[in-house]
């Protein structure tokens, strides 16, 4: 949940002298650092919701989290490293009261050492031949291993971890030859123009074509490792210390948090044109239609990419080894304001693109809606709110309750008789759409609780009354519905004014976060980044907190997630559920969820494709549980086609379709003759709800509501 918060009332409650930390513009970067540190520990200790004492405690819960975020695997740091580092274990908490990067400097300096030791290691052993005739074994679960004692067995940790990924690329080849096979055969079957090709190598060549691919896996990774700026590593290290206050308090530097802007606003300045990375190069991906790139009509995906010059009269800078954000933050920049692009050619000529950067937006953080036609022979709408998005800076920005109010009184003109509205895989947004949504669909009236670190409780309102939509209502939800998800299904639940349908709860993330520059408390010009800071819990207007316990779906259906440790509540710094009184509000009670239960309950009685999901999901999780796997390749094969044979039993899945039908809306209908990447979207995203068990029942529920 984010919040557009003022912090200046804030800070009414707070001398300011104590939040105001004088320092020298700082002359490098451990001066700059520290700076950071001092005051991350300062804003978490004053406007944190539930500050933590900056103690011996804290230092050894931060120490544990930070080589959980650094070297989780154990593949890097040596038992010597380890036992140099443990010296360090309840000093933590000292070094961020002084700004001392020590511990810091100290284990990221052995990292980069033992990745250019690791880095000629990897070459040496791919360099050799590789027996996959030996009987090892490699331990996938971290608990379950020690860091390595020395070099040698460094070596042969490492050496393991080559045969494990040659031996997947091998099986991901095989795989391949099998696609490819029953296309040939299906083709042939029906008498089709066959241009298949099919390649099948030997063994022997599948090993070294596979062994090529993880050669260049490795030697990428860490060239992409050592080009990290070190500064990278310091946003990991004081997240160690963030997120033991809670997970969802994070340090974000300017790059970070330039990132989080644009996802959020859904929409970027540039050229749109997807950037990818291939062996040290950059390409163009897929380009936008409409877009710059598209525009200019000489540039195309697989473009290799040169030079970037960000404006014309700029010097060009070579992007050759260059990563891929370093690249995105040269070409994006000012609206109205020119680019130029360096590419090569597939047929190897040169040229150069000058563009105007646009306005770019992101579709996939937007609403959408579609119209089912429904068996019963009544259309329905369906509406995908994919995240509660507000451009906080832009009068004019789009927002998710203007979406959704847009794509209601499209639904309302085709004569829709219920509204489906898809929450699933929502994280949130902001806290101020919620309302707004709300009134959408009732009258004014209470939504949720907020409570702030001083206890003080403010009941948030929806005071119009002009919904857009009366009638029948139903909210899916899953495990990944998180925040300002949560809130809107459970305000439509305790008025009653909705259906929640889906996994037995959702995330049950109930904190409210907003930024805090760490600009306006230094006497300084420099950017040293902002602090995603938790600074209330909400409730529902019936007392309940969100936190950890979500919401319960009124009518439960277990899906793909439910099998996994997917929740706050599996989170060891959540902060905990509590309770406080309720707000004021009248239920409507439009419908007996119960009835509507016991329907659901009859029809997934004998559902097989509901029996085959649980079955699917249960094995999967089975799967991520193995602690350890054969390396010898006769036996990795053997536990391959024991895997192949269990998955056969879930291909219907790919082939389960709900029987619905559906029609665009006529705006989108028009888009798709001239918008080529539209066009595919919608193909990928109606042939996904025609795979959709839980629409169809979420169909089925609302045309038996009254």
């Amino acid at each position: 949940m984010f919040k557009k918060f003022n912090l200046n009332r804030l800070l009414l409650f707070i001398p300011l002298t104590s939040l105001v930390f004088c320092f020298n513009t700082p002359k490098n970067d451990d001066e700059k650092m520290s700076t950071i540190m001092i005051s991350v520990k300062n804003t978490l200790s004053y406007l944190h919701y539930s500050p933590k004492p900056i103690n011996d405690a804290y230092s050894q819960e931060v120490y544990k989290h930070y080589f959980e975020m650094v070297d989780n695997s154990k593949r890097y740091f040596l038992q010597s490293d380890m036992a140099e580092f443990a010296q360090h274990y309840s000093k933590l908490d000292d070094y961020l009261n002084q700004g001392d990067l020590r511990f810091y400097k100290l284990t990221v300096d052995r990292l980069y050492q033992r990745v250019d030791e690791i880095d000629k290691i990897t070459q040496d052993i791919l360099n050799k031949p590789i027996n996959l005739d030996e009987d090892e074994t490699l331990v996938l679960e971290p608990k379950k291993k020690n860091n390595p004692a020395n070099q040698a067995e460094l070596a042969a940790e490492w050496k393991k971890y080559i045969k494990y990924n040659i031996l997947q690329e091998m099986e991901s080849l095989t795989a391949k030859e099998e696609m490819q096979k029953e296309k040939k055969d299906s083709v042939q079957k029906f008498n089709l123009k066959d241009t298949i090709k099919l390649e099948i190598l030997t063994p022997e060549a599948k090993r070294i074509k596979a062994t090529e691919e993880v050669k260049d896996l490795v030697t990428d990774t860490f060239r992409r490792f050592k080009k990290r700026n070190k500064m990278d590593w310091f946003t990991v290290y004081m997240n160690a210390y963030t997120e033991v206050f809670d997970p969802h308090t994070n340090y974000y530097s300017p790059k970070n948090k330039e990132d989080f802007d644009t996802q959020f606003k859904g929409k970027i300045i540039g050229i749109g044109a997807v950037i990818q990375e291939r062996k040290g190069y950059l390409y163009l991906g897929e380009l936008t239609i409409g877009a710059p790139a598209w525009k200019s009509k000489q540039l195309s995906a697989g473009d290799k990419i040169l030079k970037v010059r960000s404006s014309p009269d700029q010097d060009a800078v070579s992007v050759v080894g260059m990563l891929v954000d370093e690249a995105v933050r040269l070409i994006r920049g000012k609206e109205g304001t020119k680019v130029v692009l360096t590419v090569e050619k597939k047929d190897k000529s040169i040229k150069e693109v000058t563009m105007t950067r646009e306005e770019v937006a992101i579709e996939d953080t937007f609403a959408r809606s579609i119209v089912v036609d429904a068996p019963d022979g009544k259309k329905y709408g369906f509406i995908s709110l994919p995240s509660f998005n507000a451009d906080f800076e832009d009068p004019k920005g789009r927002n998710a309750s203007d979406d959704i109010k847009n794509e209601l009184v499209k639904l309302k003109a085709q004569n829709v008789q219920g509204i489906v509205l898809d929450l699933r895989n929502n994280g949130g947004g902001s806290l101020t759409e919620v309302g707004d949504i709300m009134g959408l669909f009732m009258n004014a009236g209470a939504y949720v609780q907020v409570k702030d670190g001083n206890g003080k409780i403010q009941t948030l309102k929806n005071k119009t009354n002009a919904p857009v939509w009366t009638g029948p209502l139903v909210i899916m939800q899953n495990e990944l519905s998180a925040s300002a998800s949560e809130i809107l299904a459970g305000a439509m639940q305790d008025y009653g004014r909705g259906l929640i349908l889906g996994s037995p709860q959702s995330f049950g993330k109930g904190t409210v976060q907003t930024f805090v520059d760490l600009n306006r408390f230094l006497n300084s010009t420099d950017d040293f980044g902002s602090l995603k800071l938790t600074i209330q819990k909400f409730y529902r207007i019936s007392g309940e907190s969100n936190q950890r316990k979500g919401i319960v779906s009124d009518i439960q259906m277990k899906d793909f997630y439910t099998y996994a440790e997917i929740g706050e509540r599996y989170d060891e710094y959540a902060l905990a559920w509590d309770k406080i009184p309720a707000a004021e509000y009248q239920p409507v009670n439009y419908f007996s969820a119960a009835a509507l239960q016991k329907g659901v309950e009859g029809r997934l009685k004998n559902n097989k494709t509901y029996q085959l999901i649980q079955e699917s999901a249960q094995w999967k999780e089975n799967l991520d549980k193995e602690e350890t796997i054969s390396l010898n390749q006769k036996k990795f094969n053997e536990v391959m086609q024991t895997r192949k044979s269990q998955i056969k039993k879930f291909k219907g899945l790919e082939k389960f379709n709900n029987g619905l039908k559906f029609t665009l809306n006529p705006d989108e209908a028009i888009r798709e003759k001239t918008d080529e990447a539209f066009t595919k979207k919608t193909e990928n995203w109606t042939k996904n709800l025609q795979r959709d068990l839980y629409l169809q029942e979420a169909i089925n529920v609302i045309s038996e509501m009254k």
